[in-house]
């Protein structure tokens, strides 16, 4: 069988890395090499990469210039430009862990995925700790199902998301690429909805992602508040410029209501009240401006 399978792992942190080795290691169906570009980590990994030879496939890479500290996603792209011939690939990150079935469950859905024209495949998932105890339930997905229609289960707490737990046609990775947002946050979301065109996403129940919520990942993180609500308002102000065409009106309503929140949670940021009311005054949104500028108003008048 040919592979047409990438695994690209961008590596930085060695605590959980051997735990993501071995659930390479243990895969019914081999058919895949793994890229892993090291970001000029201070943990060097080779020791332990090595007692993986002949157990699956793996090119590793030495960066020598840190790229993770400043741009989370340049650092993706860095490690995804490692592959150079397999049609499909995923990012895995280095403190996740995948099934024995994952690669197995891919290639017995490759041939209907092709035959729906889909780019972005998607895999049940479930978070755990540091100790590899559950955190969550296993979430699974529709089989077929609009990334449009997910974001907005998504916003409604009606579903996750998570890097890991996707596949992505390599040729739209590189053509579209991700987007670079504060932290990477809300990157991987975004690149969900654009490599698949904002059209359909095909899910493998059978097989499970399991990430990994630590406390070292910028997922645990909370001392980056400001950051992550500058990715959250980028992110949404995002979809309602460059990608407004694929929403109705309905779908626009939620997205300006989440917008409009993200600037609550940090009302000292002048530019998102400049970018929010450039955004009604061009859609003509102007009585919502003004229930908008009323709900500061509230909001300062409590303060006194």
């Amino acid at each position: 069988m040919k592979n047409d399978l990438a695994i690209v792992i961008p590596y930085y942190k060695i605590n959980f890395f051997k735990e993501t080795l071995d659930s390479l290691a243990s895969q019914t169906n081999k058919n895949f090499k793994v890229y892993i570009g090291n970001d000029a980590s201070l943990d060097n990994p080779w020791e332990l990469l090595s007692k993986y030879q002949g157990d699956f496939d793996f090119e590793y890479h030495e960066f020598q210039e840190n790229l993770g500290g400043t741009s989370l996603v340049n650092q993706w792209h860095r490690c995804v430009d490692l592959a150079k011939k397999e049609q499909w690939l995923m990012l895995l990150c280095d403190d996740d862990t995948i099934s024995e079935n994952y690669i197995e469950a891919f290639y017995n859905h490759i041939k209907e995925v092709n035959s729906l024209n889909v780019a972005v495949v998607r895999y049940a998932s479930q978070v755990i700790d540091e100790n590899n105890i559950p955190l969550s339930a296993i979430v699974q997905h529709p089989k077929l199902e609009s990334a449009i229609d997910f974001l907005f289960r998504k916003l409604k707490g009606g579903s996750r998301s998570t890097l890991s737990e996707y596949i992505f046609k390599r040729e739209m990775v590189l053509k579209v690429r991700f987007k670079n947002l504060p932290l990477a946050w809300f990157s991987d979301l975004l690149g969900v909805l654009e490599f698949s065109e904002f059209k359909n996403i095909y899910t493998i129940n059978e097989a499970l992602l399991k990430f990994r919520l630590s406390g070292i990942n910028i997922t645990s993180k909370t001392d980056d508040v400001v950051l992550k609500n500058e990715a959250t308002f980028q992110f949404y102000y995002y979809l309602l410029t460059i990608g407004k065409k694929h929403f109705n009106k309905y779908q626009i309503f939620v997205l300006l209501n989440t917008l409009e929140n993200t600037f609550f949670n940090n009302k000292k940021n002048t530019k998102h009240w400049l970018l929010y009311t450039k955004l009604c005054f061009l859609n003509l949104k102007i009585s919502r401006y003004i229930a908008f500028i009323n709900r500061i108003f509230i909001t300062v008048v409590k303060k006194i």
